[in-house]
């Protein structure tokens, strides 16, 4: 049976070391890191990540600040808005939460953002450098992916990895993240002839497809660990993954619950992009 990869637990130790990190830069050399928002509508699950973020920034004592749009906003006003956040000192992340309304593109939103300052690491700027192998700041959920690795004691180098899903904000970033630490990596989506013998190969298996329990038990390699990015709601209201939690743990090593794995480590990174940003700014500014 396999062993449970906490993300509560991981993501509380991550806010607790950000906490006292936070504590000691104001301590020593005044620097407090600053979050901004942007919130745009009123989308129920939208509120609640953003409420959720506030009170994470709360937590570790970093300075947050929300902006709240109407859902008629103009995406020009949206630019302006972040325009000015990229020029204040006060600020060293900015976030805009996703998804926006339909008269605002996405990518416009995505590159008003000053890439110093994007801690969803999805500016272009910030994915070239991700490619390239440059530092960078990195989106939040394939960072956490590969904090839990660490902190589980799972050697990525040499393995064979599986992502299932190609999106910009986790299958392909984690497709890189994983290659920089040299494993050997195949990308799964939608014409991926045979997924069940392609998965079966894997000794790190990400699911990252949005589908409610698509990975079975006979899909996953003895002994392989088993990553659950998907939160699927049911008819029945249970919230499940990607994976069949049960079948698959029968086989594997180390197997990410839903909820409670990856889950809460994406604003636990989002915490720490903001962190490496303001030391970033700073010693630019020195």
């Amino acid at each position: 049976m396999a062993s449970i990869i906490d993300g509560n637990k991981t993501a509380a130790d991550i806010r607790r070391e950000i906490k006292e990190e936070t504590a000691r830069l104001k301590r020593e050399r005044g620097l407090l890191p600053g979050l901004a928002v942007i919130l745009i509508g009123e989308d129920p699950a939208s509120a609640i990540y953003v409420r959720r973020k506030k009170n994470a920034c709360e937590e570790v004592g970093f300075l947050s600040r929300e902006y709240r749009l109407a859902a008629e906003t103009e995406e020009e006003e949206v630019v302006r808005l972040i325009r000015s956040l990229n020029r204040d000192p006060a600020i060293h992340g900015i976030l805009v939460q996703f998804p926006v309304p339909r008269q605002i593109r996405a990518v416009a939103v995505v590159e008003a953002v000053d890439p110093a300052k994007d801690v969803d690491g999805l500016h272009p700027l910030n994915t070239g450098r991700l490619v390239a192998g440059f530092p960078s700041l990195v989106p939040c959920t394939p960072a956490g992916i590969i904090e839990l690795l660490d902190r589980s004691g799972v050697v990525v180098e040499g393995k064979e990895a599986v992502v299932i899903g190609r999106s910009n904000l986790v299958g392909k970033p984690l497709s890189l993240l994983l290659l920089s630490r040299n494993a050997t990596v195949t990308v799964c989506h939608t014409r991926t002839r045979d997924l069940g013998e392609v998965a079966r190969r894997a000794d790190i298996l990400v699911a990252a497809a949005g589908r409610a329990e698509m990975v079975r038990g006979d899909m996953v390699k003895e002994g392989a660990v088993v990553v659950d990015v998907g939160v699927n709601r049911l008819a029945d209201g249970r919230l499940v993954g990607d994976v069949a939690f049960a079948e698959a743990a029968e086989k594997a090593s180390y197997i990410t619950p839903v909820p409670g794995g990856v889950g809460p480590m994406t604003i636990a990174m989002l915490l720490k992009n903001t962190l490496s940003a303001m030391r970033r700014l700073s010693d630019e500014a020195d």
